[in-house]
């Protein structure tokens, strides 16, 4: 049992532990926590990079299935539009030969139709296509110094100066 009224200058044993948990750690000690705490921290960035490597192949490995299902599907309805659009224009040309017009005039007038809708498709698509040139991302990287200036000079000579002729 303990003295519960222990001598003056004695000092109570749980007194001092107490006192030794209040101290801040010894240098060493000090260096060892911050040491195994930025190891630790590393070690959970690390972690962290390899989870998002992995997400980022799993994602990408869904995405090339689904492309791959997506153009079969691409494939398919452009089979059945294909079907669909030469049936429309063989009932529209029967239809046009049945009010009296010529076979000459009725398939002309069907290919004119299709022909105007290609037209209007392949306009658009070569649109499309010239969005692809990562115009905007080019001109970046070029006031920084990085890519091709040749591209980005003819880009200018092909864009007409602002107010009128030059």
């Amino acid at each position: 049992m303990s003295d519960p009224n222990p001598a003056p200058g004695a000092e109570h044993p749980r007194d001092e532990a107490e006192r030794r948990e209040d101290a801040p750690p010894h240098i060493d000690e000090s260096a060892r926590r911050i040491g195994a705490a930025g190891k630790a921290s590393f070690e959970s960035a690390v972690d962290t990079g390899r989870a998002l490597r992995r997400l980022l192949v799993s994602d990408l490995a869904l995405a090339r299935s689904a492309f791959g299902r997506a153009m079969a599907w691409v494939g398919v309805a452009i089979v059945f539009g294909a079907s669909a659009w030469l049936l429309l224009m063989g009932a529209t040309i029967a239809l046009l030969q049945a009010l009296g017009w010529s076979w000459l005039a009725s398939i002309g007038v069907c290919a004119v139709l299709s022909g105007s809708v290609a037209g209007i498709a392949a306009w658009r698509v070569s649109r499309f296509f010239d969005y692809t040139g990562l115009h905007a991302t080019r001109r970046q990287l070029a006031r920084l110094g990085i890519g091709d200036e040749d591209d980005i000079d003819e880009e200018k000579a092909a864009v007409p100066p602002p107010g009128g002729s030059a």
